[in-house]
């Protein structure tokens, strides 16, 4: 049923509540001083530890033990027991995180119901750590472009490690799942992870949501970092954190422990930390807005996240992926995308990456009915000008050209636009605009548009742009 600590120094009365609790199906472990307390505590966490206030021969008392225990295993309940019991005793028994406070001499069935409360309160517990991991782990990394083959074999290389990681990439392009993938296959999965939004944190109260608080009206409060412990912390988009607050967060990858806000002992914390960013560090480092030594502490491992622009590829698989989990979690039409659709997206433009297309995925379950597939119609237009007829819309560089020169722009851009859908792949893009491989590779060489490498997948781009930059 569990395993309980019974720690008193009255030898007689440690051995009775044993007696009585393995009657009950318990089994238990026995210690008379702090010592042999601390020793079983060390060699494993109980399910349960019942704590006497007064230890004879002991360096520490029973507040004592359970600070140190809270501190250490906070979810452990601590049900307190004492014969010389008192309000102010109590008060500062349940203010340290005790469960329950118990006068000798006790009834044995007061003490079986709240030893039953805390069992159950723990069990509770353990079944929200364990269902706040399965919603981490649904956190799904969905592709199979180059490109992202290219990032999962990056993020699987550190997942079995504790080195610090700089995600970085463009805002919208899935740095948090990348985050939580690595955090669901580390072997620190079984651990909390906390999210910081570096942006949202104010200055005033950056220590107090970080480091937490002490004090004689609400006891312990613990802060992020606390919070998570034994797991993964990620900063997000870690540019936005206030120069002051980027001091204290060094000084805490230095030491590894901190001050609680009104609190006078170290809380020692084991953290994994994980960070992302959109934009340059270095520039921010040269702007006098980030700190070079926190900079060099995150980023031991940096890896770039492609933007969706680099992974078109992906757009149908993603979209389909986005359908499925809207229609688990929103009860919204199961829906297949048309061949049309998925075409006309892979060419659409996405400033708002990964999160915009499933923004959009949401809008058009919602907004339209049924489960007939989604079609182009179902689609935001970029214009409308109310006519049946299809209209290319000329911007107004484009209207002013020759034709000649006007038909070189529209083809090049067509081009650029279906070579980057496919992957890069020429095959597919030739097979796609009706041209045979070798008369493609001719348009493309007078157009001056070439593909080359970039994050592991191949990207077309007009070759005189290189060399303007």
């Amino acid at each position: 049923m569990g395993d309980i600590l019974i720690v008193d120094d009255e030898r007689d009365i440690r051995e009775l509540i044993s007696d009585i609790l393995e009657d009950e199906g318990y089994t238990t472990r026995l210690a008379g001083n702090s010592d042999d307390a601390m020793k079983e505590i060390n060699a494993e966490a109980p399910a349960l530890m019942i704590l006497d206030i007064w230890l004879k021969d002991s360096r520490m008392d029973g507040i004592d033990i359970l600070k140190t225990a809270k501190r250490d295993n906070p979810d452990v309940p601590v049900v307190i027991i004492s014969g010389h019991g008192n309000i102010e005793i109590a008060v500062a028994a349940i203010k340290q995180g005790a469960f329950d406070f118990i006068e000798k001499p006790f009834n044995i069935d007061q003490l079986l119901v709240v030893i039953r409360r805390a069992m159950e309160t723990s069990r509770l517990r353990r079944e929200n750590r364990e269902l706040r991991q399965r919603e981490v782990s649904s956190f799904e990394m969905v592709g199979s472009s180059a490109a992202y083959r290219a990032l999962l074999n990056q993020l699987d290389k550190v997942t079995k490690s504790n080195g610090r990681v700089m995600l970085s990439g463009p805002a919208g392009v899935g740095k948090e799942v990348a985050a939580r993938y690595i955090h669901a296959n580390s072997n620190r999965a079984s651990g909390p992870f906390i999210t910081i939004s570096c942006a949202s944190i104010e200055p005033d109260r950056v220590e107090e949501v970080l480091f937490g608080r002490e004090s004689s009206e609400k006891g312990i409060e613990p802060g992020l970092l606390e919070q998570a412990h034994g797991g993964v912390v990620f900063f997000d988009e870690v540019a936005d954190m206030p120069m002051g607050t980027q001091s204290k967060i060094l000084r805490v990858l230095v030491d590894q422990q901190f001050q609680r806000v009104g609190g006078s002992e170290k809380v020692r914390v084991d953290l994994r930390v994980i960070s992302s960013t959109n934009r340059s560090l270095e520039a921010e480092i040269s702007a006098g807005n980030f700190r070079e030594e926190l900079y060099h502490r995150l980023n031991v491992v940096p890896i770039a996240v492609p933007s969706l622009e680099e992974r078109r590829e992906d757009i149908p698989e993603l979209a389909a992926h986005f359908i499925e989990m809207f229609h688990r979690t929103q009860g919204l039409p199961l829906r297949k995308i048309s061949g049309d659709a998925a075409a006309l997206m892979q060419t659409m433009v996405w400033p708002g990456n990964v999160r915009q297309l499933r923004n959009l995925i949401e809008r058009v379950l919602i907004l339209h009915d049924g489960d007939k597939p989604i079609e182009v119609k179902d689609l935001p237009q970029e214009t409308d000008s109310g006519s049946k007829e299809e209209r290319v819309l000329l911007t107004g560089a484009l209207a002013t050209l020759p034709l000649r020169e006007a038909r070189e722009v529209f083809e090049r851009e067509y081009l650029l636009t279906q070579i980057n859908r496919f992957g890069g792949n020429i095959s597919r893009t030739a097979n796609f605009v009706g041209m045979e491989r070798s008369a493609l590779h001719r348009k493309l060489k007078s157009l001056n548009v070439v593909t080359s490498n970039k994050s592991g997948a191949r990207v077309a781009h007009v070759e005189n742009e290189d060399a303007d930059a």
